[in-house]
């Protein structure tokens, strides 16, 4: 089984820590590659990043269709340009996003996402009710670090991961937590220890890792998107 990851930023360095994260929690057998966009922005952070990343994640997830891959990862919360993804190929393609909220519904009552930017806390509502899942989502909190500190190692993150995880539960009435960008990768079980210390025993969800599962899944299957739902766009004219 062969998965492509493409992550719509041009921040190369994270490459290493994509591939390690993803392999830990893939079957021995998948094999699991990883592209940049060739040009967008160096972070996803508002709808503005995503508007310009979207042609970009297109190209490559038409690109991972040729080169035979069994499924795409649009390896980004937000899950830019999932909706068109779909309609140019007939592959799965997963969003973590969409994944994740759907996995939080199944394990709990009610969910909410700790994301990276308060700024994204109302795209993260608007994806909820987008997926048919608004009713369960708690609430979504930030911890107000940008997305390329991550850089600078992931450590930071985890003190104020945990606080908010735990206001949620404590405060929102949250069951279950989602972390909200997949550059956050690896860190679910150390969220999860925090949350446990504070005594509260709850799941916690890895999006990049659920997308991984899903995608699995869905070629263990045999299953892909409805190409009812999402059929090929129609031929046209277009410049550039």
């Amino acid at each position: 089984m062969k998965i492509r990851a493409v992550t719509p930023i041009i921040t190369e360095s994270f490459g290493p820590m994509i591939i390690e994260e993803f392999e830990r929690v893939a079957r021995p057998e998948t094999e699991i590659s990883n592209v940049f966009l060739d040009a967008g922005p160096a972070s996803v952070e508002s709808f503005y990043d995503e508007a310009i990343a979207v042609p970009g994640v297109v190209a490559k997830v038409r690109e991972a269709e040729r080169d035979r891959m069994d499924a795409v990862i649009i390896n980004c919360f937000g899950d830019p340009g999932l909706d068109a993804a779909r309609e140019v190929v007939s592959i799965p393609v997963i969003g973590p996003c969409e994944a994740s909220m759907h996995l939080a519904s199944m394990l709990g009552h009610k969910f909410s996402v700790v994301t990276v930017l308060e700024r994204l806390i109302p795209e993260l509502e608007l994806h909820a009710q987008k997926y048919g899942v608004g009713w369960k989502l708690a609430s979504a909190r930030s911890v107000d670090l940008p997305v390329l500190d991550l850089e600078k190692g992931r450590e930071q993150f985890v003190e104020r991961m945990v606080e908010r995880a735990v206001a949620a539960v404590r405060e929102d009435g949250a069951h279950v937590i989602v972390l909200g960008c997949t550059g956050l990768a690896g860190l679910a079980k150390q969220v999860k220890v925090g949350l446990s210390k504070a005594g509260y025993e709850v799941p916690v969800i890895d999006p990049a890792g659920t997308a991984l599962k899903v995608a699995e899944a869905l070629v263990d299957l045999k299953l892909a998107h409805s190409k009812k739902t999402y059929p090929e766009p129609p031929e046209k004219e277009i410049v550039g």
